[in-house]
């Protein structure tokens, strides 16, 4: 089948593409009254639009049928039988002696992800691989994987850095099958950070053209630092002492570490803001870190330690649950 002979029966039936049985039985069965031959005597355009809307009927009206013409479009009958270009098949005159069947031509024609690499024999064989991280301008082998939009000419795949990868940026070089490429990540990537590759994604042997790669950045946790939206945050523990009386203290940051002075009386959940000291922004220079207080009492107190605190205890006039006896229902 020619790609000009292509019919669309969903706008044949004027239904969309996630319209139920019954909806496509609703609209064909309005469409054959409308343009059956006995209403229309004589016409043969409505003769020619009554054979079209049955085709199209017959088609979506079986769910297997219509489940291979969602996936593979014009190629729907030719999809799992050994190979096209069969009696009455019009293949428009490609060569197709390099695939071992329909199936292998159309999976790398409609670009699918994992799929065809050379084999032996001229068939063509199939691998898939996990995204892994190596160091900086080591080698990254990773997976395609579907986006779930058959006729696009364009691939996806995941590629994992480490936070110190993806603030500062990084260069990766990534294998392709055979093929190897040498990718810039700039600084400031984030977890859903795409970066599009022009010509790496999957060949189109109609075109002999190559659509784009899109990288999709998956970030490592790390043990420290986290993003809350665009934020980057993190928790540092302090003292009940520091927490009352105020204090100095050093928190990492993502290039080194800088001084922050606590208020007297700060919370235990308390954000504190470092401005300028956040992640890289696309155009607007750095974002803010957010420092999350908690208060954390020792565990394992001296014995002098412990004297000073029953001393604070006795002489305490705070209560932070006076409110508490006015809570009712």
């Amino acid at each position: 089948m020619a790609a000009t002979d292509f019919k669309d029966y969903y706008s044949i039936l004027g239904v969309s593409k996630t319209a139920s049985p019954d909806d496509i039985k609703k609209a064909f069965r309005k469409l054959a009254r409308q343009y059956h031959p006995d209403v229309n005597p004589g016409n043969k355009q409505a003769e020619a639009r009554f054979k079209e809307v049955s085709e199209a009927y017959e088609v979506l009206s079986d769910v297997d049928k219509r489940k291979k013409y969602d996936q593979f479009g014009q190629y729907w009958k030719q999809a799992g039988e050994g190979f096209p270009g069969g009696a009455g098949v019009d293949m428009g005159g490609f060569d197709f002696s390099q695939y071992g069947s329909f199936d292998d031509f159309i999976n790398e024609l409609l670009g699918r992800f994992g799929g065809p690499s050379p084999g032996a024999g001229g068939r063509r064989s199939y691998s898939s691989y996990r995204t892994t991280t190596g160091a900086p301008g080591g080698f990254s082998d990773f997976g395609f994987q579907d986006a779930g939009t058959p006729r696009t000419q364009d691939s996806e795949a995941v590629i994992s850095l480490n936070f110190a990868e993806a603030f500062r940026g990084v260069q990766k070089s990534l294998r392709l099958g055979q093929e190897v490429i040498d990718v810039r990540i700039p600084p400031g990537a984030k977890t859903g950070s795409k970066l599009r590759v022009r010509g790496k994604g999957p060949f189109n042997p109609l075109t002999k053209q190559r659509g784009d790669l899109y990288l999709k950045v998956e970030l490592q946790p790390h043990s420290f630092f986290q993003f809350e939206g665009d934020n980057l945050v993190c928790e540092v523990p302090i003292t009940p002492d520091e927490a009352a009386l105020g204090a100095s203290i050093d928190v990492p940051t993502p290039d080194g570490s800088v001084n922050v002075k606590l208020p007297a009386g700060v919370r235990s959940g308390q954000s504190l803001r470092l401005r300028g000291k956040g992640w890289p922004q696309p155009k607007d220079g750095r974002g803010d870190q957010f420092v999350k207080v908690a208060i954390v009492p020792p565990k394992n107190l001296s014995s002098q330690e412990r004297e000073y605190y029953e001393k604070i205890r006795a002489m305490r006039t705070y209560d932070p649950r006076s409110h508490l006896q006015r809570v009712k229902l």
